[in-house]
């Protein structure tokens, strides 16, 4: 295993960010393109590729702010130190809600791309967020997208946590803790202790911390993601349709 890991810091060290970046990005505009493509003349006479894309940009800028700057970063004392909440994840969904699933997933790609130069982790802690992220995200954004009222919205943000949530624990217990304990050098005694500073019922680094710390953490970010997401959403909505003035 700890081969296996020194072996994939070392490919993301030398060539995994550009490599990777210039991959997601074409995935982005290919996708992108076959959404404006498939709709109908009608949605074609309002709809303009340019517009999104800025859109999109627009919200990946914002969404990089929000995940990048320490000042949007806020830790909580009864949570292990390496547990910290951003917002990144809220003008994703505004995206995703005003304009689908796949705008939404743009914007986490935008933030994860850029915050990729300011890794400290082998780029493996940005694409783990990109990857729980968009299993939040997208069927949040696919049930709204077939159900737009407020059940639907409570529809889709239940599943997105569920989701979310168990996969946030599967791979703290089986990714971020071994890669972490190794990256950092840091034995799972000295990552213990750690966490039981916030909670000292916490027993191992494995599904003790993940039952213990990361199901209430991501519950209560999940919370306020949606809250705010809904607020926010509700009240700009309707400046981000797409009509012969905007």
């Amino acid at each position: 295993m700890e081969k296996w890991f020194a072996g994939l810091q070392k490919w993301f060290a030398e060539y995994g960010v550009g490599a990777i970046g210039i991959v997601l990005l074409f995935i982005l505009l290919v996708v992108t393109f076959t959404l404006y493509h498939s709709k109908n003349a009608e949605e074609k006479a309002r709809f303009s590729l340019t517009k999104l894309i800025a859109r999109i940009a627009i919200f990946g800028a914002m969404a990089s702010i929000l995940y990048v700057v320490e000042l949007f970063t806020i830790k909580l004392p009864f949570f292990p130190s390496f547990l910290s909440l951003h917002f990144d994840e809220v003008p994703a969904f505004i995206a995703g809600f005003a304009y689908g699933p796949v705008a939404g997933l743009g914007v986490l790609v935008i933030k994860t791309i850029i915050k990729l130069p300011f890794t400290s982790t082998a780029t493996v802690g940005e694409f783990g967020d990109l990857l729980l992220s968009s299993i939040y995200l997208i069927p949040v954004c696919l049930i709204y997208k077939k159900q737009r009222n407020l059940k639907g919205v409570a529809i889709g943000f239940s599943v997105g946590t569920v989701l979310q949530v168990i996969a946030g624990m599967v791979l703290n217990v089986y990714l971020y803790i071994p890669f972490y304990s190794m990256f950092y050098n840091i034995p799972m005694e000295g990552l213990l202790k750690i966490c039981q500073l916030a909670n000292p019922a916490i027993t191992d680094v494995g599904w003790s911390y993940a039952v213990m710390a990361v199901l209430p953490f991501n519950l209560l970010k999940d919370a306020i993601v949606i809250v705010v997401t809904f607020l926010v959403y509700r009240s700009i909505h309707v400046f981000l349709r797409f009509n012969k003035n905007n």
